[in-house]
């Protein structure tokens, strides 16, 4: 059962870390906080991750984790706070390790017969010619544990597939080669509160750039936003379905966001994304928003998931 953290609870907004991603990281934990002030948590703080994390966390009760990318929601500072013993929100130390890796969510969502858009792994050591003959282009090229778009891209031919790989290999030795495919790109938030699992309103959205790359998730009037999405109430309907059945299967708790594509009337199931953004142009606060509930207050549901993740 939920918890309700007491308003003098000492709380460690984490922030930053040692990923790519750790100034969007920060952007978030700045929100964070502040909304955490607002609601009368007066004992919160930013907490910059650094080596000396558990060295630093020795004074707080709770840790708020807004940490994104490697080391962040990967399962490795959810060890370390199991370690410690401070309660932590969202997911746990397995549901993060295993979201953070595109390849093994695939695998897991795969063994549940969730919907999934046909794909190959390269590893290192791989013939990439041989491993790209069962996909049709154009391609999509993603590291297998990066976020926020990073290293990822578009790729037509074999020439513009082999540059694509080397680039991603700048961030993973294992890279996703996924075929693309013209649909609606959706989003949905699953949340936990007393006790109960809920899907917020789904979130389409319509990049200016090609397709939703860092630039287009990150800049203000880049995306257009869409919420509701503008699909069908049995599509909306399905797509919550298969979204909380992948928070399920994947162990999750707290908060997670689910990404899809939707193609020839099918939800496919891109990645779960274990700590979501909350900057502001992040997904799940407008996502929220859209059904009533405040940033504050999301800020708060998302607090209160300290100690789920058992």
């Amino acid at each position: 059962m939920q918890g309700i953290i007491q308003k003098d609870s000492k709380i460690a907004v984490l922030a930053g870390g040692m990923s790519s991603e750790a100034e969007v990281s920060r952007r978030s934990a700045k929100n964070c906080l502040a909304a955490l002030h607002r609601l009368g948590y007066k004992n919160a703080e930013i907490v910059e991750v650094t080596n000396n994390i558990a060295e630093d966390l020795k004074r707080f009760e709770i840790a708020y984790n807004a940490l994104h990318g490697k080391y962040g929601e990967d399962g490795c500072i959810q060890g370390l706070l199991e370690l410690v013993k401070i309660p932590y929100t969202g997911c746990g130390v397995m549901a993060s390790a295993l979201c953070m890796n595109k390849e093994y969510t695939k695998k897991v969502l795969s063994s549940a017969g969730l919907p999934l858009i046909k794909s190959v792994l390269i590893s290192k050591g791989d013939n990439l010619y041989e491993k790209v003959k069962s996909l049709n282009y154009p391609l999509m090229v993603k590291p297998v544990s990066e976020g926020s778009s990073l290293g990822m891209a578009k790729v037509n031919n074999t020439d513009e597939l082999v540059k694509a790989v080397f680039d991603a290999s700048k961030y993973n030795q294992d890279i996703m080669l996924e075929e693309y495919l013209e649909g609606v790109s959706a989003t949905v938030g699953i949340l936990e509160k007393d006790g109960d699992m809920f899907a917020t309103e789904i979130l389409e959205f319509r990049p200016h750039t090609e397709w939703y790359d860092y630039e287009a998730k990150y800049t203000k009037g880049m995306t257009d936003f869409i919420i509701p999405a503008e699909v069908s109430d049995e599509m909306t309907r399905k797509v919550k379905e298969v979204a909380i059945e992948a928070f399920k299967v994947c162990g999750c708790s707290g908060v997670s966001r689910v990404d899809f594509l939707i193609a020839n009337d099918i939800p496919y199931i891109l990645e779960v994304n274990t700590s979501p953004g909350m900057t502001d142009t992040s997904d799940l606060p407008a996502q929220a928003a859209a059904m009533g509930i405040s940033y504050d207050e999301l800020v708060e549901i998302i607090l209160n998931s300290a100690g789920l993740n058992k």
